[in-house]
C-alpha cells in the first residue's frame, strides 16, 4: 500500500476499531513528518527510528489533554532510558495558547507545533487527544482516541511490549 494514511484507515477498518473506540491495534508504516519544536529545532519522526515513539496530538482547549499530559510526563521519565520518547504535537493555530497551557501543565518531553494541522491531517486525527504508538521500525502499532483516567495503564503496557521487541 503506497499511502500510509490509507493504510492506517484500512488497518483500523479491518481490525474493527471504530473512530469512537478507545484504542485499536494496527501495524502500518507511520507517515514521516518534520515539525518545529519548542526549542526551535526541527524534529523529524524518521530521526527517531530505533526508538519507541508515543505520538500524541493535543490542543490547549482540550480538557482531557490537561489530565493526560502530566501522566505522560511520568511515563516519559520512567521509560526514556529504554529507547522511548514522546513527540507531543500541538495543533493550536496560535502558539501562545500552547505556551500558556504549558506554563500550567509543564512537561519535559518534546513539544512540536503544527499550527496548520498538516500532520494531524496526515494522521487523520479525529479527536483530541489522539495517541499513536510507533515501534522501533517506524510502524504505527496502536492508536488511541480521546483520554479517560486509566488509559495510561494501557499506554504503559504497550510501551513495555514495544520496548522489549
Amino acid at each position: 500500500m503506497n499511502n500510509p494514511v490509507t493504510a492506517i484507515a484500512l488497518a483500523l477498518a479491518l481490525s474493527g476499531a471504530a473512530m469512537s473506540a478507545q484504542a485499536g491495534a494496527i501495524n502500518v508504516p507511520a507517515p514521516d513528518f518534520t515539525l518545529e519544536s519548542r526549542t526551535g529545532d526541527n524534529i523529524r519522526l524518521e530521526d527517531h527510528r530505533g526508538e519507541v515513539v508515543m505520538l500524541n496530538f493535543w490542543a490547549s482547549w482540550c480538557g482531557p489533554c490537561r489530565q493526560e499530559m502530566p501522566l505522560m510526563d511520568d511515563i516519559y521519565s520512567r521509560y526514556q532510558d529504554l529507547g522511548f520518547t514522546i513527540l507531543a504535537v500541538n495543533v493550536d493555530e496560535n502558539r501562545d495558547e500552547a505556551l500558556r497551557f504549558l506554563e500550567k501543565v509543564p512537561v519535559d518531553y518534546p513539544i512540536l507545533y503544527d499550527p496548520e494541522s498538516s500532520v494531524s491531517k496526515l494522521y487523520e486525527v479525529p479527536a483530541m487527544p489522539t495517541t499513536v504508538m510507533i515501534d522501533r521500525d517506524g510502524n504505527a502499532r496502536y492508536i488511541h482516541y480521546g483520554y479517560k483516567p486509566g488509559y495510561e495503564v494501557e499506554y504503559e503496557a504497550q510501551i513495555r511490549e514495544l520496548v522489549r521487541e
